[in-house]
């Protein structure tokens, strides 16, 4: 039995990656890295494809989503794949009850309204800190025109107003292996540095484990009961004076941050191989 780890053009792109890799091999499942738009790849020849880090699919999220489609045995699966990969799903998370960001889109063609406080603007459809940008109360202006290039490039905006805790204390992600919660992690603040002295996709300086926080683990929980048997999520998390807020939720291609949790890989590895049986 073979299985395709999907990623995205680059060297090193994910360093959990190898640490999957070798645990797919002490679980005795015959894997390999593959790009997800390489047209050289026989993705038939592999009895099952499971995305990890394609990371570079929001720019071309139509094509991402014709190629998965094609993907008769894929994980995540392509309906949570399509689902999870556009951030109006914080609009159906908000209508359920679910304590998110408030979260305003902007729509191609519309004029954008903007928060009274320090305010997010990003795309709709994107990973990472990738297009987002942090602004404060007198720059409607510079806002506003990165709005239009969204705009103009044919993406969907969403507008957050920026939350202050952030830069105290990070984000709270919550990640599930198998169904199962695994672990949890503190990731610092993106948008308080320029954006030309940032990684691309998270400043991994500033990754470090996390104590579980109860509250926040249970809202991912009942998130998730949603979505039935996935191989894996994140729920990313912000701490707001209500409590906890749901800030992304990640089901295509989040970091599991593997290399900080020893038993991780050999869990996500075990669930491949029993997928596979």
């Amino acid at each position: 039995m073979r299985v395709a780890i999907a990623t995205c053009r680059g060297d090193n792109v994910d360093v959990d990656s190898p640490v999957l890799l070798e645990a797919l091999e002490r679980a005795g499942v015959s894997a390999e890295l593959c790009v997800w738009d390489d047209e050289g790849v026989d993705w038939e020849s592999f009895d099952l494809t499971v995305l990890r880090s394609t990371w570079d699919y929001a720019r071309q999220r139509d094509r991402f989503l014709a190629w998965a489609k094609q993907r008769p045995a894929l994980l995540n699966p392509y309906d949570v794949i399509a689902y999870s990969s556009d951030k109006h799903y914080l609009a159906d998370l908000e209508a359920k009850g679910i304590a998110t960001v408030p979260s305003h889109f902007c729509e191609v063609g519309e004029t954008p309204v903007f928060p009274t406080g320090a305010f997010v603007v990003k795309p709709a459809v994107g990973a990472g800190s990738i297009d987002a940008e942090r602004y404060s109360r007198g720059d409607v202006e510079r806002a506003s025109a990165h709005v239009a290039r969204l705009h103009d490039a044919g993406r969907s905006v969403l507008i957050q107003p920026y939350v202050p805790t952030v830069d105290y204390f990070g984000e709270h992600a919550v990640i599930f292996i198998d169904g199962t919660y695994s672990h949890a992690m503190n990731k610092g603040a993106m948008l308080n540095t320029p954006a030309d002295v940032r990684d691309s996709l998270f400043r991994r300086e500033q990754m470090r484990r996390d104590d579980t926080e109860p509250e926040a683990l249970a809202i991912a929980e009942q998130i998730l009961a949603d979505f039935g048997d996935l191989l894996y999520a994140r729920v990313d998390f912000v701490a707001a004076p209500s409590g906890w807020q749901v800030m992304e939720l990640e089901l295509v291609e989040p970091s599991l941050f593997l290399t900080f949790e020893p038993s991780a890989a050999d869990r996500l590895a075990n669930a491949i191989r029993r997928r596979l049986a």
